[in-house]
C-alpha cells in the first residue's frame, strides 16, 4: 500500500519501456540497491539505478558499470514508471504494505520497513577477526531502534550506497534473532537483508524519523551488568580527566599519539553519580581525539555509545570500554549532550564536588602477572603498576644518551656540532638523559627493567647531566669519547624497593625483548598519590590493559629516523660516549 493509501500495481505507468530496453533516459529512474524476487516490485520516482542480481543467472553487472549505465538491474525493464509517484511506498502485484520495526517477526518478510541508518560497523569474530557482515542500527518512525545486518557476501552491493543518517526503505527482509551477547537493541528480532531484498532511498517529506535515540546508564547500572556480555547501553556525563590530565583550557590532546595508541582513557561524572573510568578504543578514540581537537580542548561533556562494564583486571574496579558499534558525542553534538551541558551549567558546584585530583587509585601486579600479560594473544600496548625491589644495576652498556635540550629528542652528531631533527635546529645544546637498564626481582620472579628519562632522576633523586659532568670534572684526563661508567648514585639503589609505572611495548608482545620500560619510579611509602592517575583495566573478552601513562611525554630520535616516545617503547641504543655540546 502506498503512503496515500493508493496501491500501485507493476506494468501500469506509461513511462514503462519494453523488456530489455534502457531505462536512463525515463524521468524518475528508481534507484533500487538489491534484487528484487520478481518484476513486478516497482517504486515511486526516486532518481537512480538499481544494484544488485536477479534471478537471471545473465544479470551479472557490477556496481560501478550499473551507476555508469543507469540500468535497472533485477527488475526486467519494469522498475521504471513515472515520476507523478514520487514518494510512493513499494509494492506489489500482490498487495505488499508498509510495516514498522515493532511489528517485525520472526521469519520472511514481503514487506517494507522505512528508516534511518544511525550507524553501522563490521562484524568479525574474536579470535580469526573473519568478517561476517554488516552491523547496522536503525530507527523508524514510530522511534523503534532495532539492530539490521547485511550478511559479507551482499557488503560490495550496499554498503556503497549506506550513509549515516540516511533515510531508506527496505523492500523484502528475513526476521533473525538477535544476538544474546553485545546486543545493542531491544528487540529481539534483526532485520536481515537477504537475496531478494531491495534497498531505495526514501524521499517523502511525509515521513518523519527521528534522528537517533540512546539508552543511557549510570554507575549503579553498569556495575550490576560487569561481565555479563549482556547489552551494550550508552552513557552520558562531564569529563573529569582525560588520559589522566585534569580538564583546563590549556589542555591539549595530542591526536598524533592517539592515531598510533589508538586508545584514550576518560574519567566521566554523571551528574553527582561516581566517577566511572571510561575506555575508548579504535575508531572511538579516533573520534574523540579529532572533536576533543576541534573543541579546542574545551569540551566537557562526552557521551558514549553501546559500552561494555568489565572488572578491572587488579582489584575489580569498574570500567566501561567501547566496542566496535560505539559512537563518541561532545558539547553540542547532539540533542542529549546540549541538554547535559545546560545542566552543567547550572550545576557547577555539584560537578565539581569531587576532586579530579584522587578520584583514582593505582593498583598494583606483579612480575609474573606482567610476563604472563606479555604472552597474552589479545594484549595491547598497556601501563602497569608493579612493586619490585633493585637487584643490580647492568653495567657494560650506556646508562644515558645525549638528548636536545630543548625536546629531549636523540641528538644526532654533525660535523661540527649537535643537531635535532625534531626540532629542525643543526646548533643545539645536548644533554645527558637518562637510558639505565637494572634488574629487578619480587618474591617469584625476575626481569629487567629501562629506566627512561625522568624516571632515572626520580630513582636516584639526580639529573643524567649532573652525574655525567660529575665524572668529566674527576676524570680532566679521560679523551671525550670515554664511555662513563654507571654513577654510584644509580649502584646506591640496589636493594631499594620501589612502585614503577612500567610500559608493555610492542617490542615486548612482539617477543623482541622481555626488558620494560619504567616511565615513572614512586615511593612506596605513598598509598594514595594524589595527583598520579595510571591503573589497569581489563578489556573487553579478558583483554587486560593499563591505561594512562604519567611523567615526561617527550621523545628522542634515533640517526635512523625512527622517533621514539621516551615513556614508550624499548630501544637498542649504541653504546653512548661523551659528544661536546656545541
Amino acid at each position: 500500500m502506498s503512503s496515500d493509501g493508493k496501491s500501485m500495481v507493476s506494468g501500469a505507468s506509461k513511462s514503462e519501456k519494453p523488456k530489455g530496453a534502457a531505462t536512463d533516459s525515463f524521468p524518475g529512474t528508481t534507484k533500487l540497491i538489491g534484487a528484487p524476487r520478481d518484476s513486478s516490485v516497482l517504486s515511486g520516482g526516486n532518481t537512480g539505478v538499481s544494484i544488485g542480481r536477479t534471478n537471471s543467472k545473465k544479470s551479472t553487472g557490477s556496481i560501478g558499470e550499473t551507476a555508469k549505465s543507469g540500468s535497472s538491474l533485477g527488475v526486467k525493464g519494469k522498475g521504471a514508471i513515472s515520476s507523478v509517484n514520487k514518494g510512493k511506498a513499494v509494492v506489489t502485484a500482490n498487495g505488499g504494505e508498509v510495516t514498522t520495526f515493532r511489528h517485525a517477526k520472526f521469519g520472511p518478510h514481503e514487506r517494507e520497513v522505512r528508516f534511518r541508518l544511525i550507524h553501522y560497523w563490521e562484524s568479525r569474530t574474536i579470535k580469526t577477526k573473519l568478517l561476517l557482515g554488516l552491523e547496522m542500527l536503525l530507527i523508524d518512525e514510530e522511534g523503534t531502534v532495532i539492530q539490521g545486518f547485511i550478511p559479507a557476501g551482499k557488503m560490495d552491493t550496499y554498503l556503497p550506497h549506506l550513509k549515516p543518517g540516511g533515510l531508506y526503505r527496505l523492500y523484502n527482509f528475513f526476521g533473525s534473532y538477535n544476538k544474546n551477547l553485545y546486543r545493542v537493541a531491544e528487540p529481539e528480532v534483526t532485520i536481515t537483508f537477504t537475496t531478494t531484498s531491495v534497498l531505495t532511498d526514501l524521499d517523502d517529506d511525509s515521513v518523519c524519523i527521528p534522528d537517533d535515540r540512546f539508552r543511557f546508564h549510570g554507575y549503579a547500572e553498569f556495575e550490576a551488568a560487569c561481565d555479563l556480555k549482556g547489552d551494550l547501553y550508552d552513557c552520558i556525563g562531564h569529563m573529569k580527566l582525560v588520559n589522566g590530565q585534569v580538564l583546563n583550557d590549556s589542555l591539549v590532546v595530542d591526536v598524533t599519539e592517539i592515531a598510533l595508541t589508538r586508545r584514550v582513557q576518560l574519567h566521566v561524572q554523571t551528574h553527582d553519580g561516581p566517577v566511572m573510568k571510561l575506555y575508548l578504543w579504535d575508531e572511538a578514540a579516533l573520534s574523540f581525539g579529532e572533536k576533543f581537537k576541534a573543541s579546542g580542548g574545551a569540551a566537557r561533556v562526552v557521551l558514549v555509545t553501546t559500552l561494555n562494564p568489565k572488572r578491572l583486571a587488579f582489584g575489580g574496579a569498574l570500567g566501561i570500554s567501547t566496542m566496535a558499534s560505539s559512537r563518541v558525542f561532545l558539547d553540542n553534538d547532539v540533542q542529549a549532550t546540549r541538554d547535559y551541558l545546560t545542566w552543567l551549567n547550572s550545576n557547577l558546584a555539584v560537578a565539581n564536588r569531587v576532586d579530579a585530583a584522587v578520584v583514582t587509585k593505582r593498583e598494583t601486579v606483579t612480575i609474573g602477572e606482567l610476563l604472563s600479560y606479555m604472552k597474552h594473544a589479545d594484549a595491547k600496548v598497556a601501563w602497569f603498576e608493579c612493586l619490585a625491589t633493585i637487584g643490580d644495576v647492568v653495567h657494560g652498556s650506556a646508562w644515558y644518551y645525549i638528548g636536545c635540550g630543548g625536546c629531549h629528542t636523540k641528538a644526532i652528531k654533525g660535523a661540527t656540532s649537535l643537531m635535532c631533527k625534531k626540532c629542525g635546529k643543526s646548533d643545539i645544546v645536548g644533554v645527558p638523559q637518562y637510558l639505565a637498564k637494572i634488574s629487578v626481582y619480587d618474591d617469584a620472579n625476575q626481569v629487567f627493567f629501562v629506566l627512561l628519562g625522568d624516571a632515572g632522576q626520580e630513582l636516584t633523586g639526580k639529573k643524567a647531566s649532573e652525574l655525567v659532568e660529575s665524572y668529566f670534572e674527576a676524570n680532566e684526563n679521560v679523551g671525550t669519547d670515554q664511555l662513563v661508567p654507571v654513577p654510584q648514585a644509580l649502584l646506591s639503589t640496589i636493594g631499594q624497593s620501589r612502585k614503577f609505572i612500567v610500559k608493555i611495548s610492542e617490542h615486548n608482545l612482539t617477543g623482541k625483548t622481555q626488558t620494560l620500560t619504567v616511565t615513572k619510579v614512586l615511593p612506596v611509602e605513598d598509598p594514595e598519590l594524589e595527583g598520579d592517575l595510571e591503573e589497569t583495566v581489563a578489556l573487553p573478552d579478558t583483554k587486560l590493559m593499563g591505561i594512562a601513562e604519567s611523567g615526561s611525554s617527550a621523545v628522542y630520535e634515533a640517526s635512523d629516523g625512527e622517533r621514539v616516545k621516551r615513556s614508550g617503547d624499548v630501544v637498542d641504543v649504541e653504546e653512548h660516549k661523551r659528544v661536546k655540546c656545541g
